[in-house]
């Protein structure tokens, strides 16, 4: 569909100023929709008052109050409504079509993202960890307000596209996985690996807490689990495969044996358009990808031995949502540890399962 039959959209973007909120406001421009508000956590204020300056918003929250105040001291900003708190990010759904969550604060997304469920306004989904978290509550409310959760994640929006309303067809769901920034490595090169070498993703521009977590590959843990909550798989329905280029991005297995894949450019604003231009489909912002040039696709199983992160993520969703939460957070600690030099790589893993204990 050309870009100018597509209805005009009202964007509610929380967390513009992250990777994925950049990222959308690209799409937005392409398909030439209309950011009505904006969100961000208040630590890359220069970047947000340019958006402010770009977009002109209604609606603009910063969550706390000291950084909403330094941001009204960067420019008046007519026409532009400057809120924090929860009740700020609450008056971003305001006049909006559709909500993008892509916040990096996982317990302030799950509270928006239902209220945004709750208000009928549908959510493109970009932040795993509050589906992680908080994934019951979050599908409860779009149960019950028939409202829905269009996936960002490229693997879980490659499912949603292949199952394509026949969930109950279903055999098992594919997740790909690129392998991460150390695939390639010996596992005696893993004892001495840096935190910068863990950024240098080779297929995918992302944020730091993505990357870092693909390089373990407790991103496709969290995704193993965010595909549970979403599809409403249990975790031997879910497969995870190795897929260096990273060119298809999820497959779906039905009943009678059928294999149905979604390809497409390692690029994040091809999922995020769909989303926004869910159910319909229009010209890509990206040039379509050429298999002739890449060749060859690869797959193989998981070596546990090597990303023994994804085997604990599995094992917490076995066991239930309070664990996942208690997973998300020793990851952050168990980062923050590495980045700081007291974690090597290796030990990453260990010293997540003793205090989640799984």
């Amino acid at each position: 569909m050309p870009r100018s039959a597509l209805p005009a959209k009202s964007i509610a973007l929380l967390g513009s100023t992250g990777s994925i909120g950049t990222q959308t406001l690209d799409v937005v421009r392409h398909l030439g929709f209309r950011a009505v508000s904006l969100a961000a956590g208040g630590g890359s204020l220069d970047l947000l008052a340019r958006q402010i300056e770009e977009l002109r918003p209604e609606t603009v929250c910063v969550y706390r109050e000291d950084a909403a105040a330094r941001l009204k001291a960067l420019g008046s900003f007519p026409g532009t409504e400057i809120v924090s708190g929860k009740t700020g990010l609450f008056a971003c759904l305001d006049g909006a079509d559709m909500t993008v969550a892509a916040m990096s604060s996982r317990d302030l997304a799950a509270d928006v993202i239902v209220r945004s469920l709750e208000r009928g306004i549908p959510v493109a989904l970009a932040d795993k960890e509050a589906l992680v978290c908080d994934g019951l509550r979050i599908m409860a409310a779009a149960a019950s307000s028939q409202t829905p959760i269009i996936p960002v994640d490229s693997e879980h929006s490659a499912i949603f596209q292949c199952i394509n309303g026949h969930r109950e067809q279903v055999r098992k769901v594919i997740l790909t996985a690129s392998g991460g920034a150390f695939r390639s490595l010996a596992p005696r090169e893993l004892e001495t690996v840096t935190y910068a070498q863990a950024l240098n993703h080779p297929t995918w521009s992302m944020g730091e807490k993505v990357t870092l977590d693909s390089a373990t590959l407790m991103n496709k843990g969290f995704e193993f689990i965010e595909a549970m909550r979403l599809f409403g798989l249990a975790p031997d329905e879910i497969e995870v495969l190795i897929h260096p280029q990273s060119i298809v991005h999820s497959m779906v297995e039905f009943a009678d044996g059928t294999i149905i894949a979604q390809l497409g450019a390692t690029d994040m604003r091809m999922p995020i358009q769909y989303a926004l231009t869910y159910p319909e489909r229009a010209e890509g912002i990206l040039p379509p990808i050429s298999l002739a040039q890449i060749g060859m696709l690869e797959f193989s199983a998981p070596d546990f031995s090597r990303y023994p992160c994804l085997e604990l993520a599995i094992r917490a969703a076995k066991r239930g949502e309070e664990t996942c939460r208690a997973l998300v957070e020793a990851d952050h600690e168990a980062l923050a540890l590495f980045k700081a030099g007291k974690l090597r790589f290796t030990e990453i893993a260990g010293w997540i399962a003793e205090r989640v204990g799984v």
